[in-house]
C-alpha cells in the first residue's frame, strides 16, 4: 500500500510554473435542518472558455482545504463537505500541458500519486462528501465526484466522461477502480473504453444518472438549491440512496470475467493490438473486481506512469494540441470580415451526397436551402429523403415539432434554376468529371449574383480546371467534405491561384458555422487526405497483384493503426471512387503512385470482398476471384516489405507535398489525416509515426520533427 502522505511532491509543483491555478474557496452553508455543509467551489477565475483544470498547484491547494475541513469535521464544526464548480464547469480533468513536461517515469508516477493523495481524501473526511456536478466533468473532474460519497448532476451539464483512453492514457485518479465498483463492469467498460474509442463519445447527464454514476439529477434552474436540500435529506435519513447497478458477489464471480473476455475480443477485432491504453484500462478494470481501494489506486499509479512516458502518449498530446488549437485557428484563413453573409444556400444535385449536404446546411445555418437535379422525380426523392431524416431527428428527441417543421419548410427543390438567383453560396455534388462540373457551374453562374460564392466538393480533380470556363473564376473555391458528411469533422478548403479572399473567407466562415474544422490546401491532385490514402490503397493493391493474399495484406497494414484496413477502406468509399482516385493520382504522379487496369473490372462488381462479423476483410467474393486470377502474379511480398513500402511511400509523399506548398506545415497534413481519415491520436497523425519508424530518415535523410515526437522512455 502506498503511503501518499510520505511522498515529497515539491518537484511536481515546480513542473507547473505556468499553471492556471483552479482555486478552491470554501463557504459554510447552513442547511434547513440546521446542519452545516462546507461548500468548495472550484474556480480558476477565467470564463467558461477556459475550464477548471487540475494541475499540481491546484491539487495541492485543494489538498490543504480538505485537510482544514477534516480538522473542522473532527471538531464538530461541519456535518458535510461538498465540491462544485464555477458556472457550467466542475473540472475538465488534469492539466495536460503539465503532464507533457514530466522529466522521468518517477515524475509521471508522482502526478498519479498526487491525484490519489488529494482526491482520495474526499472519502476520508470523517463526514459525508458530496459532489455537485454543475457542468462539464471530464477525467479528473469526474474522478472528484467518484471519490466523493454522494453525487448529483445538473440536467443541463455539457458532458460527463472519462476520455483518457482516447488520449493514450488511463483514468489514473481512481476512475479505473471506483467506477466499475459503482456501476458494474459492463457499464464501466462502455464509459472507460468503448466511448473514448467512438470518437471520444461523452455522456449526457441523464445517461450518467441511468448508469448510476450520479445519485440524483436536478434541473438547471435551481440546481444548487435542490442539491443542498437533497444532501440535507441524505444526512438526515429522509432520502435513501439506492444504487441498483452496484455489482454484487455473483456479478464479480461470473459476469465480470465474461465481460472482460468479450471486451478484449472486441478490441482485438476493432483496433488490433498496437494501441496500449485500451488494454491497460481493460487490465485495471479486470483487477478492480477484487482487492482493496488502496491496491487499485497503486495499480493506477503504475499504469499511468508507464503510459505517460511512452511514444503513444507523446503522439497523442501532439495530436490533441493540433485538434484543440491549430484546428480552431486555421492557417491561411483570410480575415472573417471579408466573408459574404450567407442567407440562402443552393446545392446542385439531389442524390445522397447532395441530400446530406442539404440536411447539414439547413440544420446548422438555419437558412433556406434549395436543391436541383435533372428531373423533378430526382428532386422530389432528394427532398423526401431530407424531410425523412429531419423526422428521424424529431423521433429521437433531437428536434422538437416546431423546429422540425421549420427545417422542412426551409428545404425546397426545383428544376427551375432561375430560383437560384438569390443564393449566396452554391455547392455542387454532381458526377466526379470535370466537364460535368464545368457545365453545371456555367449554367448557374449566369443566374446568381456576381458576388455569390461557388464551391466544388471534388475529391481529387483540379479546382482551377473546373473553374476555367467561368466568367468569374475568382469566386470558386474547393470545399471538400468527407463521408459520412454529418460525422466527419474535416473540410479541405482548396484555393486556386484565382480564388479571391472574399470567396476563401466565406468558405472558412461557412465551414465553422457547419461545425467543421477547415484546413487550407493548394489546388493539387487529391489535396491532402485522398492523396495520402491513395498511397495506402495503391500499396495494398500492388501487394495483391504481386500475389499476396488479401488477409495477409490487411495484417501487414495493422501497425499503421488506421481505423480500418486498406480494403475495408476501399469498400467503404466505393471501388469505383477508389479506382477513379487512383487513376487521378497515377495520371498526376505516375512514378510514385500505383494503379492497375484490373481495378476498374473489380469496381464493376456488386460485391468485391467478404467480411467477418467484425467487418474485417477475410477474402474475395467468387466473382472477384475470377476477375483477379488472370491479373495476379506469383511473387507475394512479406508483411515487412509491404509495411516498409507504405511507410516510405507516405514519408516521400508528405515531403514532396511540403516542398510543393500543398499546405504550410507538416502539422496541417497530420491534422487533415486525424480529422479526415481517422488516423489515430496514438500515432499523432502520420509524420511523428514515420519519424519514429525511421521512414523519414530512410527516404530523405532527416525527420519531420525536431526533436522527434517520442516518449521520455524513447529519448
Amino acid at each position: 500500500m502506498t503511503d501518499y502522505a510520505a511522498i515529497d511532491f515539491t518537484g511536481i509543483r515546480d513542473l507547473a510554473a505556468d499553471e492556471v491555478v483552479t482555486h478552491s474557496p470554501v463557504r459554510d452553508v447552513r442547511l434547513p435542518s440546521g446542519k452545516v455543509l462546507a461548500l468548495i467551489t472550484l474556480d480558476n477565475g477565467r470564463d467558461h472558455t477556459r475550464p477548471n483544470t487540475l494541475g499540481p498547484k491546484t491539487l495541492l491547494e485543494l489538498g490543504d482545504r480538505l485537510d482544514e475541513l477534516k480538522a473542522r469535521a473532527a471538531a464538530g464544526e461541519i456535518d458535510a463537505v461538498a465540491v462544485t464548480g464555477k458556472q457550467y464547469i466542475l473540472a475538465a480533468g488534469a492539466d495536460l500541458s503539465d503532464i507533457t513536461l514530466v522529466r522521468s517515469k518517477d515524475d509521471a508516477r508522482k502526478i498519479a500519486q498526487l491525484g490519489h493523495h488529494v482526491l482520495g481524501r474526499l472519502s476520508e473526511l470523517g463526514v459525508p462528501s458530496f459532489a455537485f456536478i454543475n457542468g462539464l466533468a471530464l477525467g479528473g473532474g469526474l474522478e472528484i465526484a467518484l471519490n466523493s460519497t454522494y453525487r448529483t448532476v445538473d440536467a443541463s451539464a455539457a458532458a460527463i466522461a472519462l476520455p483518457e483512453v482516447f488520449l493514450g492514457i488511463i483514468p489514473g485518479w481512481g476512475g479505473a477502480y471506483l467506477l466499475p465498483n459503482l456501476i458494474g463492469i459492463e457499464n464501466a467498460l462502455e464509459v472507460v473504453i468503448s466511448n473514448p474509442l467512438k470518437q471520444n463519445r461523452m455522456l449526457k447527464p441523464q445517461q450518467a444518472f441511468d448508469y448510476g454514476i450520479v445519485d440524483a439529477i436536478f434541473p438547471a434552474a435551481n440546481y444548487l438549491e435542490n442539491s443542498l436540500a437533497w444532501a440535507d435529506g441524505v444526512l438526515g435519513g429522509s432520502v435513501k440512496v439506492v444504487r441498483k447497478n452496484e455489482p454484487g458477489k455473483m456479478e464479480r464471480l461470473t459476469k465480470w470475467p465474461i465481460a472482460i473476455k468479450m471486451a478484449r475480443g472486441m478490441l482485438e477485432s476493432r483496433i488490433g493490438t498496437v494501441p496500449r491504453s485500451p488494454y491497460a484500462a481493460l487490465e485495471l478494470l479486470d483487477k478492480a473486481k477484487s482487492g482493496t481501494k488502496a491496491e487499485g489506486f497503486a495499480r493506477e499509479d503504475e499504469a499511468l506512469a508507464d503510459l505517460v512516458v511512452g511514444d503513444q502518449f507523446a503522439a497523442s498530446m501532439y495530436a490533441f494540441d493540433l485538434v484543440q488549437k491549430r484546428a480552431k485557428r486555421p492557417v491561411g484563413a483570410p480575415d472573417k470580415e471579408l466573408a459574404k453573409k450567407v442567407t440562402k444556400v443552393g446545392i446542385i444535385g439531389a442524390g445522397l451526397m447532395a441530400s446530406q449536404f442539404a440536411l447539414l446546411f439547413v440544420r446548422r445555418l438555419q437558412v433556406p436551402v434549395l436543391i436541383t437535379d435533372l428531373d423533378q422525380a430526382r428532386v422530389d426523392k432528394g427532398v423526401a429523403y431530407i424531410h425523412d431524416e429531419i423526422g428521424k431527428l424529431e423521433a429521437k428527441g433531437r428536434l422538437d415539432a416546431d423546429g422540425a417543421n421549420k427545417l422542412r419548410a426551409l428545404v425546397t427543390g426545383t428544376t427551375d434554376k432561375s430560383l437560384y438567383a438569390d443564393c449566396d453560396f452554391v455547392i455542387e455534388a454532381v458526377f466526379e468529371e470535370v466537364g460535368v462540373k464545368q457545365q453545371v457551374f456555367g449554367e448557374i453562374e449566369q443566374i446568381i449574383a456576381e458576388d455569390a460564392i461557388l464551391a466544388t466538393n471534388t475529391s481529387s480533380l483540379s479546382v482551377e480546371e473546373i473553374g476555367a470556363k467561368l466568367a468569374h473564376p475568382e469566386r470558386l473555391v474547393g470545399f471538400h467534405f468527407f463521408n459520412p458528411v454529418a460525422v466527419m469533422p474535416l473540410i479541405e478548403i482548396v484555393k486556386t491561384p484565382q480564388t479571391s479572399d472574399a470567396a476563401l473567407s466565406t468558405a472558412f466562415v461557412v465551414a465553422k458555422s457547419l461545425g467543421k474544422n477547415a484546413v487550407l490546401t493548394a489546388d493539387a491532385p487529391g489535396f491532402v487526405v485522398n492523396r495520402l490514402l491513395a498511397k495506402v490503397m495503391g500499396e495494398a493493391a500492388r501487394a495483391v497483384y504481386e500475389g499476396t493474399p488479401i488477409v495477409e495484406v490487411e495484417k501487414a497494414f495493422a501497425p499503421l493503426g488506421l481505423p480500418m484496413g486498406p480494403f475495408q477502406l476501399i469498400d467503404l468509399v466505393g471501388w469505383k471512387v477508389a479506382a477513379h482516385v487512383q487513376d487521378t493520382m497515377v495520371g498526376a504522379f505516375p512514378e510514385r503512385f500505383y494503379a492497375h487496369e484490373n481495378f476498374h473490372a473489380l469496381a464493376e462488381l456488386p460485391e468485391v470482398v467478404e467480411k467477418d462479423k467484425a467487418g474485417r476483410v477475410t477474402g474475395w467474393t467468387k466473382p472477384a476471384e475470377k476477375v483477379l486470377k488472370p491479373a495476379v502474379g506469383s511473387t507475394p511480398a512479406s508483411a515487412e516489405t509491404i509495411l516498409a513500402r507504405v511507410q516510405d511511400g507516405l514519408a516521400q509523399e508528405i515531403r514532396v507535398m511540403l516542398d510543393e506548398g500543398v499546405v504550410p506545415e507538416v502539422e496541417d497534413i497530420d491534422l487533415c489525416l486525424i480529422l479526415g481519415a481517422g488516423w489515430p491520436f496514438i500515432d499523432g497523425g502520420a509524420s511523428p509515426y514515420l519519424d519514429r519508424e525511421g521512414a523519414s530518415e530512410r527516404v530523405f535523410g532527416d525527420t519531420f520533427h525536431h526533436p522527434v515526437i517520442a516518449g521520455i522512455g524513447s529519448k
